[in-house]
């Protein structure tokens, strides 16, 4: 990564997209008058975690990402403390600095990358730098950070002005950020959803859907201080639409290995259904081809476990995606994208220009403050 240098178990893009599928989304509407768009529903801001990962279930279309580093002389503890009374005061609606917006369904995600991490315990999930990758162009600026700040909406207004809110404060240094959307989602089984990418294919079918998955691969359970916690992963891709596009359908299909108008696998079944890599054909060929990214990036073929993905779509600096995996072991991106680069057929698409982890810090309340478990409130 750039500045300085996760664990448990979880990841598993199974059979997903780590690269150009990846993702999950934040929409939650209720009722309003008739002929107007119902406002957006409040998710819930304390808790055992926080918002924006797992809740909302479908996730707000717009979201903006902001990577800061931290002065030396800054107190961390009190930090991040005001940032949750902020947090709390931006989600209630009571801060000023909203200049009269309604907050909506507007989340807040707030994570400390592995420099911060050190000073609490070098030990802890989280302290471990991402390390970098092929197909990478990423200035020192864009690699690492020490402060991450995900704010999700469904009103685009919401998102600098939070933001604002948020990070113009003292010793908080903006390294970059990165704005992005998500289309509608896809029906693809009961209560579930996930929205198309840039290119064209449903984004972000496979994760831990389950509360049970998510204990074991998205949730750290141990040890205490980060108990309620994830590890976040994010990447900025630039995407070669135009090369893409001139394939033929059923080359892009080969490329994903999932059908493009339903998402469904090439070896058969329904969109939430995942690949079987043993299908063949009559005359021995794979369904799913062997460097297909559903093959590739598949979390049973790899040995890991699952993360919950999601991607957004971009246009600044240039067409792609921003990229975010949320997982209780950093091996479970490491691993997988190590996996992908020996021979994915999607990754020579992609170029990535932003890099960075994060411990996303357990939940917190007016009584327990953000990241009071590792840092000093006061």
């Amino acid at each position: 990564m750039n500045r300085h240098p996760s664990r448990r178990t979880f990841l598993g893009a199974a059979g997903a997209a780590v690269t150009a599928g990846l993702v999950a989304g934040c929409e939650s509407r209720s009722g309003g008058p008739p002929g107007r768009p119902a406002p957006a529903a409040q998710p819930p801001a304390t808790g055992e975690h926080q918002a924006g990962i797992a809740e909302p279930r479908d996730a707000q279309p717009n979201l903006l990402a902001v990577v800061a580093d931290l002065d030396d002389t800054t107190a961390v503890g009190p930090l991040l403390a005001e940032l949750g009374r902020t947090v709390l005061a931006l989600t209630a609606g009571t801060d000023p600095r909203l200049l009269g917006l309604a907050p909506g369904d507007l989340t807040v995600t707030v994570g400390i990358g592995p420099r911060v991490v050190r000073l609490a315990d070098p030990a802890l999930p989280g302290a471990a730098d991402l390390p970098p990758f092929a197909r990478e162009q990423v200035a020192d600026r864009e690699r690492g950070g020490d402060l991450l700040v995900q704010v999700c909406a469904s009103e685009a207004p919401l998102l600098s002005v939070a933001a604002a809110a948020l990070l113009g404060r003292a010793g908080v240094r903006e390294r970059w950020r990165q704005s992005g959307r998500r289309g509608p989602g896809t029906a693809l089984a009961e209560g579930r959803t996930a929205p198309r990418n840039q290119l064209g294919f449903v984004d972000g079918i496979v994760g831990p859907h389950t509360p049970a998955e998510r204990q074991r691969d998205l949730w750290l359970a141990a040890p205490p201080p980060v108990a309620g916690g994830t590890i976040a992963v994010l990447r900025r891709m630039e995407l070669d639409l135009p090369r893409f596009a001139g394939l033929s359908t059923s080359d892009q299909e080969a490329v994903i290995g999932r059908h493009r108008d339903t998402g469904a696998p090439l070896s058969g079944g329904p969109a939430a259904a995942g690949p079987d890599l043993a299908a063949k054909t009559p005359d021995g060929r794979y369904l799913v081809p062997a460097d297909a990214h559903a093959r590739r990036a598949h979390a049973g073929a790899i040995g890991v476990g699952l993360m919950l993905r999601r991607s957004y779509s971009t246009d600044d600096p240039a067409p792609g995606l921003l990229f975010i995996s949320f997982q209780n072991d950093l091996r479970t991106f490491t691993t997988t994208l190590t996996h992908m680069e020996r021979s994915d057929a999607l990754l020579p698409f992609t170029t990535t220009t932003a890099s960075a982890t994060f411990l996303v810090l357990p939940g917190f309340d007016r009584q327990r403050p953000l990241g009071s478990t590792l840092f000093p409130a006061g």
